[in-house]
């Protein structure tokens, strides 16, 4: 009968451990933009990075709209094997002068369509690559509405917008938070572009792939450690827990 309360105890602890895991699941199941900041008036590379949620369904499009009330002059895509790049453009209501120049429209969406044969199956996830800038130094923050589709149909829309302090909604759009720069710093990130006067591509740039690992966010790494640690924690306090017991019960009989 002394077996009862800690076999309780065990069940308690995993259903604990189980919960914490269930509940970090989510987080890592949505549509981000990695790293998730870069400085204000500076170029940078990111990677849009899409899970595939589904158990039976494979993601095989990615439409990613970019902010036009902060419009960015120059946007280039990384080819990827097996996906194709489209780039829209938008004509702005007032021009933008960048290094002097102006610029009078803006890439507005990039959709990236899988290849027959390709597709980011369950369980695995892909990385889009895009370079951009100038990033505006009137934001704290810049939002890309995306849109997930699979080749059953299903289309998954990550657009929603959290206020400050209110709760992540279920399907928050990837947000890139704004720093403000550096004293003396040359607004060039690691994946700057040559030159912003160009105008918005939808072509290759030698400088979005330079410092791939810079790019890569830490994010998704540090909540599977947080997650890690908290189950680790939650099994030794019932460890420990059970170890008492069984040392109050030796010295009881």
């Amino acid at each position: 009968m002394r077996s009862l309360p800690t076999r309780r105890i065990a069940a308690v602890a995993l259903t604990a451990a189980a919960s914490v895991v269930a509940l970090a699941g989510p987080a890592f199941a949505h549509v981000t933009v990695n790293p998730g900041s870069a400085a204000q008036g500076g170029y940078t590379a990111v990677d849009f990075r899409v899970p595939n949620e589904s158990d039976t369904a494979s993601t095989v499009k990615l439409e990613v709209n970019l902010p036009l009330d902060h419009p960015l002059a120059s946007v280039r895509t990384l080819p990827l094997p097996g996906w194709s790049a489209a780039v829209e453009k938008a004509k702005l209501d007032k021009p933008i002068k960048v290094h002097g120049s102006d610029v009078n429209e803006a890439v507005s969406k990039i959709t990236w369509t899988a290849d027959p044969g390709t597709k980011i199956a369950p369980g695995q996830f892909q990385e889009f690559r895009v370079s951009l800038g100038p990033l505006p130094t009137d934001a704290d923050s810049m939002a890309f509405k995306a849109l997930q589709t699979y080749d059953n149909g299903d289309v998954v829309r990550w657009i929603d917008e959290a206020p400050a302090g209110q709760p992540e909604p279920a399907h928050p759009a990837p947000t890139l938070k704004l720093t403000k720069a550096a004293a003396g710093d040359d607004h060039h990130g690691a994946g700057a572009t040559a030159s912003p006067a160009a105008g918005a591509h939808g072509d290759s740039s030698d400088h979005a792939a330079a410092s791939d690992g810079d790019a890569k966010s830490s994010d998704s790494t540090a909540r599977i450690l947080g997650v890690v640690g908290i189950v680790v924690g939650v099994i030794g306090t019932a460890v420990g827990v059970l170890g008492l017991r069984r040392k109050n019960s030796g010295s009881a009989s």
